[in-house]
């Protein structure tokens, strides 16, 4: 009873660490072909598991020393020659999203000013009721 924890954590690194290492990108393997690592993985179990991620696992995060020298990083670009970027990473999109905002503040405001004008116009309507102008 008090191995069934541990078993299952073994089971489950070998099982994500596997299906890590076959899901990734051949190009991106570090130190070893990926066929490879599949065979240590498979061959060597937990110990295997604990290389590929030590060794052999992509590594996808900018390390702080590329941040610090100001280069931006490299990235993987499909083949197919069209590269789609996230809403929060298009510089269009972002300048939209601006100027709507900017839009919605100034229909607001523009609202609020108007119902101060009419508020004013009512309270001379009711302080003078014979002042009215006749058209």
């Amino acid at each position: 009873m008090r191995y069934i924890i541990p078993v299952t954590l073994v089971v489950v690194l070998f099982v994500y660490g596997l299906i890590d290492c076959l899901r990734s990108n051949a190009s991106d393997v570090r130190t070893f072909p990926k066929a490879a690592w599949v065979l240590i993985i498979v061959l060597l179990n937990v110990i295997g598991v604990i290389l590929w991620f030590l060794f052999g696992r992509p590594q996808y995060a900018v390390s702080a020393s590329v941040q610090r020298s100001g280069q931006a990083p490299t990235r993987h670009v499909p083949s197919s020659g069209s590269r789609s970027s996230a809403p929060d990473d298009d510089p269009e999109f972002l300048r939209n999203l601006a100027v709507n905002r900017a839009q919605k503040l100034e229909a607001e405001r523009l609202r609020k000013l108007k119902a101060e004008l009419d508020a004013r116009e009512a309270k001379l309507r009711e302080d003078h009721p014979n002042d009215e102008t006749k058209k």
